[in-house]
């Protein structure tokens, strides 16, 4: 007869009961302590025994799978489920041992959109904060149909979730910068900020960004494919996110040019001028509130503006740059559009900690065949 799942609400409180100074680990008693070790160790071969089933299916011809019933939306869910497990950084790196991180990409190529969009988060979710698996997918060869989807997926979710991925995939990883470049990645990059999509175009701001902040001498690159034009024009998005993408590529251009002897006046010079005072105007006649959401705005656009004219704007003469109870903000305020948060917390945890929260047991996807029994080995 198969366990019973351990309480882990209950595992959770009495963890925090022995650690909040009130109880003693001396008072443990054995069975508490032999029951503490079982729930745990539980915990742990019921994930990998998961991963591996999943990897099962995975590795399923598509064609087997709908003869089984076997729909896009169970497909979905087993990756949702997925992506649970891998958040873990140990069990990330163990999806490629067990054989589960080549199907995983092979979904990136699926008919349905909503498997190749799923497969690319899951994708995201292993590789973020992660060189070992970042190294692993590009060895996989995990970043061709990365920018495959990205570039040509006839599905905007698609696009914007392979965009993600490959965010994550080269993020800190020299290798994979260099083979985006070599892709012609920032051409790719440029068609983003055209899409209609603002979440998309907010997406390819923010890897913008990182990459110009990353590498100074790409600044030539992105202005001999007119980023420049394009930047300026969603400066005036009516999408705060945007126009701050834009607004910090604007000043990572203008810093770079200040730092080049043979920077001269152009045509743009004037027609970004117009901008900034037209963004200066708008901000002017904000409300208290939407001052308030509009700090990041306001900094960027003084930052831009005395980058490029040597002088703080108007802003600061309004008294709009640092409102009443707010700290003036570092020149690089976007910086947390760039550090993935789940990972970079689990960074500094210790590599050997289990995660203790798991979501809700769902409904298990269908499986091809009897499921093991209580006694076989995951």
């Amino acid at each position: 007869m198969a366990k019973e799942s351990p309480n882990w609400d209950g595992l959770l409180k009495w963890s925090l009961s022995h650690s909040d100074g009130t109880g003693s680990a001396g008072n443990l008693s054995e069975e508490d302590r032999r029951w503490f070790m079982e729930a745990m160790q539980a915990q742990s071969v019921d994930v990998i025994r998961r991963m591996k089933e999943i990897t099962l299916v995975m590795q399923t011809p598509e064609q087997v799978l709908q003869s089984q019933g076997v729909t896009p939306q169970d497909i979905e869910d087993m990756l949702d489920e997925l992506q649970e497990h891998v958040e873990s950084i140990d069990n990330a790196n163990d999806l490629h041992s067990i054989g589960g991180l080549v199907p995983l990409l092979g979904y990136l190529k699926n008919s349905h959109a909503i498997i190749r969009a799923k497969a690319a988060e899951v994708v995201s979710t292993i590789v973020q904060n992660n060189p070992k698996s970042q190294q692993m997918v590009m060895e996989a060869n995990g970043l061709e149909p990365l920018l495959s989807n990205f570039t040509s997926d006839p599905d905007v979710t698609v696009r914007t979730k392979a965009l993600g991925a490959i965010s994550s995939l080269i993020r800190h990883n020299r290798p994979g910068i260099a083979a985006f470049r070599l892709a012609n990645g920032y051409a790719a990059l440029r068609d983003a900020l055209s899409s209609e999509s603002q979440r998309f175009q907010r997406k390819a701001l923010n890897l913008i960004h990182y990459l110009l902040h990353e590498n100074h001498s790409d600044c030539d690159v992105v202005a001999e494919l007119g980023f420049l034009r394009i930047m300026m024009h969603l400066a005036s998005s009516e999408d705060a996110e945007v126009r701050e993408g834009a607004l910090q590529g604007l000043l990572e251009l203008a810093r770079y040019r200040l730092g080049k002897q043979d920077a001269h006046p152009s045509e743009e010079d004037d027609k970004l001028k117009q901008i900034l005072q037209e963004r200066i105007k708008g901000i002017s006649e904000m409300s208290a509130e939407d001052l308030g959401a509009a700090q990041e705005e306001r900094h960027l656009v003084d930052s831009l503006w005395l980058a490029c004219y040597n002088e703080p704007s108007s802003l600061r003469e309004m008294g709009l740059l640092v409102l009443p109870g707010e700290d003036a903000l570092p020149p690089d305020v976007a910086s947390k559009h760039f550090e993935p948060p789940l990972r970079a917390w689990g960074a500094n945890r210790n590599p050997d900690a289990k995660s203790s929260t798991k979501k809700e047991e769902k409904e298990a996807p269908l499986l091809l065949g009897p499921g093991p029994s209580s006694g076989s080995a995951a």
